[in-house]
């Protein structure tokens, strides 16, 4: 995955991330189970190009449930892959499962 999705490794790289974007957060959270690997990943490549298209406007952050789990539980995320939009670091929208491309565009463009 290209660098331009940030990865935390914990909890605290997160909440810093949150912190210092001074834009709205797309934070989509993976998981590493049998059933959420396969969708995850579909789910990397996908983020890799909503970062690109709407970079200076959103931050991106791959947020692995088993390293980052303060987080998941802050925003009751019960399901990988599963998206949040944090505008200054609260939840103004949230979708659970794999998303096209477009169904991340609508999701943010409804939302930003």
């Amino acid at each position: 995955m290209a660098q331009r999705v940030h990865r935390p490794r914990e909890d605290a790289e997160f909440s810093f991330i949150l912190g210092m974007s001074g834009v709205p957060v797309l934070a989509y959270f993976t998981g590493a189970w049998p059933k959420a690997i396969e969708p995850c990943r579909v789910m990397d490549l996908v983020m890799g190009d909503v970062a690109d298209d709407y970079a200076g406007r959103l931050t991106v952050v791959r947020t692995d449930i088993t390293r980052c789990p303060a987080a998941t539980e802050r925003y009751g995320v019960t399901g990988a892959p599963s998206c949040l939009l944090l505008k200054e670091g609260e939840s103004v929208a949230h979708g659970t499962g794999p998303m096209t491309i477009e169904e991340v565009r609508m999701f943010l463009d409804g939302h930003l």
